[in-house]
């Protein structure tokens, strides 16, 4: 059967083999630890569990509004007062299923066929993906280590054409890690405005940051920039799907019309539980958990480098390591695909490899994720300690 040509562009997780392997070797007796997928390991705070069974329990389960309930737009607006000191307008914010639901608004909002964004590499894969599936394009920028793989000012420059309309650049960043600077997000903005550009900041690791680091919202540069968010990652609610996006007052109604067409609505009790991650109790569970994340962080780091792993972006936030593995003593330390897949079949250890990240040096690097407590990560290292010994 025919399929639309837009597929070709779309590249599958190559993680996602990984993780059907590793479940497979699960169900042959093996013990896999899982350092490749990027979800949080601890489940929904309680206090949302027990709003989502109310909500069910009270049959709200109809429609909402297409960008979302009032309500929850309200504790949005309170949250960025209280986290940030920004004055946000509820009316500027769009309730979306996931984040993901956000970016394909804001592509589609924004992009005309055979435009192009510009893209960080190493970055989110699926952020090219959303732009091929309405036939636009991602321009991949060659992110450079001693700027921590983020786009720079100069770059923009650089890679900028005509049919440019923006660029997209998340803080903290999947797969490093790392934060960009209220200098640094300053700068890149002037940059952008200066060409009449659009700037796409995504903020969904937002929260999940460590050893004092304190990101910076863009929520109020202009009437240029979209922010997108989530309460998937730092609020722990994967799999309830709800995201949200910060858009200028000019956007909304046609994000509105969109979201109509597109969603109908976000998720309604999902909604509803989401009410409660704002309440004082879970902001403190939800600190706590970040005080553990801290912990796997400032344990894995070192041990890795001990290793022979470089990591040539400091990680501040978010929930990965992006480590070189080009300068280890290993057969594949320039197939980032292969060594991973020796890893997980010699040792039982999943980790992800660059290519899923990277078009330009993912070969040379893997991520880790730590999404297990220091305990696990002790016997992952052990593992990988072993398999590196054992290459030699």
């Amino acid at each position: 059967m025919k399929l639309a040509k837009r597929l070709k562009q779309i590249e599958p997780f190559h993680v996602m083999d990984l993780l059907a392997k590793a479940k497979t070797l699960q169900q042959q007796g093996r013990d896999i630890i899982h350092l490749e997928v990027g979800e949080p390991d601890f489940d929904s705070p309680q206090a949302v569990i027990d709003g989502g069974i109310r909500a069910l329990e009270q049959g709200l389960t109809h429609y909402t509004g297409a960008t979302g309930l009032p309500e929850l737009k309200q504790k949005i607006a309170q949250f960025y007062g209280e986290r940030y000191g920004e004055i946000v307008e509820p009316e500027r914010i769009v309730i979306t299923p996931g984040a993901s639901g956000a970016l394909q608004l804001v592509a589609s909002l924004l992009m005309d066929p055979g435009e192009t964004l510009l893209l960080t590499d190493p970055g989110y894969p699926c952020n090219r993906h959303f732009l091929a599936n309405i036939n636009a394009d991602g321009i991949l920028v060659p992110t450079q280590a001693q700027d921590d793989f983020h786009l720079t000012p100069q770059q923009v420059a650089h890679y900028w054409q005509d049919d440019t309309i923006g660029a997209l650049v998340a803080s903290p960043s999947n797969p490093t890690g790392s934060i960009m600077s209220k200098a640094e997000l300053t700068a890149l903005h002037d940059a952008i405005s200066e060409r009449d550009g659009l700037l796409l900041v995504d903020e969904i690791y937002h929260g999940l940051t460590y050893n004092d680091a304190k990101p910076h919202s863009a929520v109020n540069y202009g009437d240029n920039v979209f922010v997108i968010n989530s309460f998937s990652k730092y609020f722990a609610m994967t799999g309830w799907r709800l995201g949200w996006v910060v858009a200028p007052k000019w956007a909304v109604p046609s994000l509105d019309k969109l979201a109509q067409n597109l969603f109908l609505a976000p998720n309604t009790p999902a909604q509803y539980a989401a009410l409660e991650v704002f309440k004082p109790d879970v902001i403190a569970e939800l600190e706590r958990r970040k005080g553990e994340f801290a912990k796997r962080l400032d344990y894995l780091l070192p041990q890795l480098q001990k290793l022979g792993f470089v990591i040539p972006a400091q990680p501040q936030g978010a929930l990965y390591i992006y480590a070189d593995i080009s300068g280890l003593n290993h057969p594949h330390n320039q197939n980032s695909m292969q060594f991973c897949l020796d890893l997980l079949n010699e040792k039982g250890l999943a980790i992800t490899p660059g290519i899923d990240f990277a078009h330009e040096q993912g070969h040379h690097f893997v991520r880790f994720a730590y999404t297990c407590d220091v305990p696990v990560l002790q016997e992952a290292v052990s593992r990988l300690a072993e398999f590196l010994n054992n290459s030699k």
